[in-house]
């Protein structure tokens, strides 16, 4: 019998067919020198390109890729619900389809669960993360908001929520997931707002990153959007 996996890997990607071959030649060599077993589970969120044709290349190509495909565009957060759902590793990393967070920096986060923490979030907030090439100026000024409203109404200090590497005890993060009510970006809150609630410890780490573009968040209606789920958690849950 194959070893279950020691960490789950889950990249959601939407219409992502140029983007994600890029990402894939570097995260699948990374985790296969680490010699640990590892699956890695990839989501097409109702594409209308070629990317669940690439997802579908990548595992036959290797026995340790996954494709989970929804039937239409749900949003990232039921895209990663569905992907976690699917995961068996002791511990689960969700990662973005671009490459804005080198895979190099899950050890910093592996270390933070080492330490004690039950999920470990990438920030690009904290003291000692390096921004090597920056969003905009409207998207930065955006984001600083959006924490603010955050970090009054759900989750007083932690300073970046959004970044879109994450990784969770395995067992709590299919808990979090399969519990998730949000199908857009806010799901970062709402996964956050359900851990802490739950006493359960959040590390952010601070990490390197790179904007990496073109982005799929449309600023003004995808903040709007999530500013909508922020106020439903915080009056639902």
């Amino acid at each position: 019998m194959a070893a279950a996996p020691e960490l789950s890997v889950v990249i959601p990607a939407f219409n992502e067919e140029d983007r994600l071959p890029r990402t894939l030649r570097t995260v699948e060599p990374y985790l296969q020198n680490r010699k640990h077993p590892f699956e890695l589970i990839l989501v097409d969120d109702g594409s209308g390109d070629g990317t669940l044709r690439v997802m579908r290349e990548e595992s036959r190509r290797s026995p340790n890729v996954k494709v989970v495909a929804l039937p239409a565009n749900r949003g990232k957060g039921r895209a990663l619900a569905s992907g976690v759902a699917a995961s068996s590793g002791r511990l689960v990393l969700i990662s973005d389809a671009d490459p804005s967070t080198p895979i190099e920096e899950l050890a910093k986060l592996e270390a933070a669960l080492a330490n004690g923490a039950d999920v470990a979030i990438a920030s690009r907030a904290k003291r000692g993360a390096r921004i090597e090439i920056s969003q905009p100026p409207h998207r930065v000024l955006m984001g600083k908001v959006f924490n603010l409203i955050v970090q009054a109404l759900l989750l007083p200090g932690l300073w970046d929520t959004q970044c879109g590497f994450k990784l969770f005890k395995g067992d709590l993060g299919r808990e979090l997931f399969g519990r998730l009510g949000t199908d857009g970006f806010g799901y970062d809150v709402e996964v956050l707002y359900r851990a802490r609630r739950g006493r359960h410890t959040i590390a952010e780490v601070p990490v390197r990153w790179q904007h990496s573009a073109p982005t799929r968040v449309a600023t003004f209606r995808s903040s709007l959007d999530m500013l909508k789920d922020v106020i439903r958690i915080r009056l639902g849950l």
